[in-house]
């Protein structure tokens, strides 16, 4: 070969090459499902970033309402340095900018790993996060990965679609599903997403045999379901509920024949035609089906028990102890909410739900006639006592009863109110940037940085082994149903306690929830 067609074949590759790299080749690449992405450096150079990076098919058009399929190709590098959109969802107050960017292509992902390249295998935090299954996002500054996986685990945080667009049953969207169901689609987006992870977390160090999921409030409980799914095995090796379980409120999930009735009541008001009516409403515009959404926080969108996804009610399902025997994790904040009203309304609503055992409930509270209330500081008022043992604590406590018969279980209560708000006290939500890290929250003082390094150490020691304890840390002990252990994160740092709420809870779990 002459030196001049050596010259234009040497010339012809440097042109290949360029046009198959980024410009910035000093951002981290990697191979996944799809293709190659471009993520960026730490700032100190040690990990790295990806975000933005497609899991599934965008669902939109002729996908609405489908369950999600597999990205398609892509040629040369796509970019994976800035956030995906939100899922779609309704203004609530408290999401307004995330209803506001809200957009029905979001399933996306975003990973941190603490090392590039990649220099072992880390274990993989997998986060789902909260809002009522209705709202909320996985991007920004509160869910920020990078403090977290500066501990030696890869974190990854997921979307997933949210109120109408997640869960919305109908009679004829489970026609024509090959499965015959309809409604569970963000749960299906939650199990595409774990399996991205499987076959991609690799190329970032993850290892695809040690994933922790970690999720809050809606999260937790969709966790919660997963581990009652048989789609779900061999994808989750631990997880981590914070503050939701699946028997929440005591509230079984309904059936899908129940989901698919309240669908069609729910779109009633989009004058949906007989003829094609899946077509009509696949060609109505995001803001048109946002419309007929419910009000946040009614409870009247979410998973459904499929017999496909969701083959028996989760609460029964963890009461036979047939979910997955993975190691839990599983706690809930000191002062989730609060009941509304006065004592009138409180004595009410314990007379509701307690029945012939309201006398014994009422006294707890103290409303009963010369009876104290016996107040804990962190736990606040008898109307935000009984608000948090009703929603969270007494059915946090009974999952933990019951699965640690099946598998190692730790329990914990988060009683530190956010930096000036400490006549709030631990509110739900409250413990969200202590174990990221970010305290987007608050302005962290030491006790607060102190606090949040204890419990991303456990948190992170929990993924590596299944055991939150190490070098350092006050000993958290197993939960078992006989001593009811759990671990108190208090402005005292953490303590170990016993029998939570035993009274109250041992008279809900009486009153025959699942």
């Amino acid at each position: 070969m002459t030196l001049k067609i050596v010259q234009i074949v040497w010339f012809a590759l440097l042109i290949a090459v360029a046009a198959a790299w980024p410009a910035d080749v000093d951002g981290p690449v990697a191979f996944v499902t799809g293709g190659k992405i471009q993520g960026r450096l730490w700032a100190d150079g040690n990990g790295a970033s990806f975000k933005g990076i497609p899991f599934a098919e965008p669902p939109v058009g002729n996908l609405r309402w489908r369950e999600p399929k597999p990205v398609k190709a892509w040629k040369g590098v796509r970019a994976a340095d800035t956030y995906g959109p939100p899922c779609a969802q309704i203004n609530a107050g408290w999401n307004a900018a995330e209803a506001k960017a809200g957009n029905e292509d979001c399933l996306y992902l975003n990973v941190w790993t603490p090392a590039w390249p990649p220099k072992s295998r880390y274990p993989v935090m997998v986060w789902i996060h909260g809002g009522g299954n209705a709202g909320g996002s996985a991007d920004g500054t509160l869910f920020n990965g990078e403090p977290l996986a500066r501990y030696g685990v890869v974190v990854v945080t997921i979307q997933y679609r949210l109120g109408l667009f997640g869960f919305l049953a109908l009679p004829d969207l489970g026609k024509e599903s090959p499965h015959h169901v309809s409604g569970n689609y963000a749960i299906l987006d939650q199990l595409a997403a774990l399996r991205w992870v499987k076959a991609n977390i690799a190329e970032f160090g993850g290892d695809p045999r040690q994933v922790t999921v970690f999720g809050q409030s809606a999260g937790s409980h969709d966790i919660g379901v997963l581990l009652t799914s048989p789609l779900a095995k061999g994808l989750i090796a631990r997880a981590i509920e914070e503050s939701g379980t699946v028997t929440i409120s005591g509230a079984a999930i309904p059936t899908l024949v129940d989901a698919e009735q309240n669908g069609k009541k729910l779109t009633a008001s989009l004058q949906v035609p007989d003829v094609n009516p899946i077509a009509y409403l696949r060609g109505l515009s995001t803001e048109q089906i946002l419309k007929a959404a419910p009000s946040y926080g009614t409870g009247a969108l979410g998973p459904n028990v499929d017999g496909y996804v969701i083959p028996r009610s989760p609460a029964e399902v963890f009461a036979s102890h047939h979910e997955l025997p993975v190691p839990l994790l599983i706690g809930n904040n000191a002062r989730e909410f609060t009941q509304p009203g006065g004592r009138d309304e409180l004595r009410q609503a314990i007379e509701k739900l307690y029945g012939v055992h309201a006398p014994e409930a009422l006294k707890f509270y103290g409303l009963a006639t010369g009876s104290p209330n016996p107040s804990y500081p962190p736990y606040g008022d008898a109307n935000s006592q009984f608000a948090t043992d009703t929603a969270f604590r007494c059915s946090t406590v009974k999952i933990a009863n019951s699965h640690s018969a099946l598998a190692p279980t730790y329990e914990y209560e988060y009683s530190h109110a956010l930096p000036g708000r400490e006549a709030q006290g631990a509110t739900h939500s409250a413990e969200l940037g202590y174990v990221f890290g970010t305290f987007a929250m608050g302005k962290p003082e030491s006790l607060d940085r102190k606090i949040s390094a204890d419990m991303q150490l456990y948190w992170t020691n929990f993924a590596k082994s299944g055991d939150p304890n190490g070098p350092s840390l006050p000993v958290w002990p197993k939960h078992d149903s006989v001593s009811q252990a759990y671990l108190e994160f208090t402005d005292n740092g953490p303590i170990v306690k016993g029998k939570l709420r035993y009274n109250i809870c041992r008279l809900y779990d009486g009153l025959g929830h699942p």
